[in-house]
């Protein structure tokens, strides 16, 4: 009997992405497993995003354009799981009748059990990324009460994954062909407290390093409080560890992060940054930052605009802030900026971080680095650098015919020829 087809459809961060992976390979034995859109598909299973509007209405958008197949007969079945359908089910259900079920974002297993699907064996995880990269989850939830933020009241208290369990699929999957590990976690600086009572990054990076066919391990979401400085020594002594750091520090003004409950100041922040270059010459830093929070008023934007300008951060990415109902910020503060003023600050931080990202590119000119091919794009091999993480980060082309044998998911160094803001080119080092 032929395999019906389930289509995936992952939208907002990363760690859904785990968790599209995760259903599917549970699922796979069953079923013919696509991620995205595919016009075949039977059953549609479409992962969303409650983290803040933009990502609300594009979940929104996305179910109705099912719910409308589904009404048109062109799918039989559609199902709607993840952080929007976790905190607003009742509403959707009520919305959206045509969507069979509404799952939360611990219902993996229902879903499994509501199509029939209960003989699965654990697998080697059914990537939805290139075979060559995976991010890993190593942790679910988040213990830090930040005023704006919805994800403490979506996926609950954070909930380490103990080091054996993350260390036995980086095993998996490095014998299956993956050479690039991306640690996610809504804050990896408190991994392991929970569990050990000790903060255990440092840990499971040496450990993950260990593993033999593992060739870069990156850091995403570090918070910067109680930040483990020993990662730091593994990143600097241990090749392996990608010189990248993605730490989120949403803003730099004083009054601004008391009133969002950050729990560091502009000084810890900066002595902070400090340290990271000083203990690791050359990293790079990734952060992103929030826009129009109530409260900041135009000097404290200014205050913003200049540290972007003085730190010169090599990856940058900005938020305006949103109300996000159940926060702490939504029920006591006033939304006062216009989103209007708050799309014209967003749009003076970027247009500063192109000129940085420029001149960083530019500066990398001539240099030798290591790079990982990710596709072919006409007449180009696109890959990046240790200071590149997917699908966010810069990318470096190559063109096909001065690198004729080489061949995605494998690592060659390139000499930098030339650099847009978003880009490198780089020819092959003969």
């Amino acid at each position: 009997m032929k395999k019906k087809t389930l289509a995936i459809i992952t939208l907002g961060c990363s760690k859904n992405t785990v968790d599209s992976e995760n259903l599917a390979t549970k699922l796979q034995k069953k079923f013919n497993i696509v991620y995205n859109e595919d016009p075949n598909a039977d059953i549609v299973a479409i992962n969303t995003c409650g983290f803040i509007l933009d990502a609300k209405q594009e979940s929104i958008d996305t179910i109705l354009q099912y719910a409308e197949m589904k009404r048109q007969g062109y799918i039989e079945k559609l199902f709607v799981f993840g952080c929007l359908s976790q905190r607003y089910k009742k509403d959707l259900e009520k919305e959206i009748p045509e969507t069979d079920e509404f799952f939360g974002v611990d219902n993996l297993n229902d879903i499994i059990k509501r199509l029939d699907c209960n003989d699965y064996e654990n697998q080697t995880r059914k990537l939805s990324t290139p075979k060559h990269y995976a991010y890993i989850k190593i942790a679910e939830g988040c213990n830090r009460m930040c005023a704006f933020c919805a994800i403490p009241y979506i996926r609950g208290r954070y909930k380490s994954r103990k080091i054996e369990d993350i260390v036995n699929e980086v095993k998996k999957l490095a014998d299956n062909g993956t050479r690039e590990f991306n640690l996610i976690a809504q804050d990896l600086s408190y991994y392991g407290k929970d569990i050990y009572n000790a903060y255990q990054l440092p840990t499971l990076v040496d450990e993950i390093a260990k593993i033999e066919n593992v060739h870069w391990i990156r850091l995403h979401y570090t918070y910067p409080n109680n930040f483990p400085m020993e990662t730091l020594k593994i990143m600097r002594s241990n090749p392996k560890v990608c010189n990248y750091l993605d730490i989120p520090l949403q803003h730099i003004n004083d009054h601004v992060l008391e009133k969002m409950k950050r729990g560091h100041s502009k000084a810890e922040t900066i002595e902070l940054i400090n340290k990271f270059r000083q203990e690791i010459p050359g990293i790079t830093l990734r952060t992103s930052l929030m826009v129009g929070f109530p409260g900041e008023t135009p000097k404290a934007f200014d205050e913003l605009l200049e540290f972007v300008e003085q730190i010169k951060f090599d990856r940058l990415g900005v938020f305006t802030y949103s109300a996000e109902e159940g926060t702490y910020s939504a029920e006591h503060y006033a939304d006062r900026i216009s989103q209007k003023q708050k799309n014209a600050r967003a749009d003076k931080i970027m247009s500063i971080q192109q000129k940085i990202s420029l001149q960083k590119n530019v500066e990398k000119i001539g240099s030798e680095l290591e790079i990982i091919i990710d596709r072919e794009e006409n007449d180009f091999f696109v890959g990046r650098t240790q200071y590149d993480s997917p699908e966010v980060d810069c990318e470096v082309l190559v063109k096909k015919s001065d690198a004729p044998n080489w061949k995605i998911g494998n690592f060659y160094n390139a000499i930098i020829t030339d650099a847009e803001e978003f880009d490198l080119y780089a020819k092959p080092k003969h």
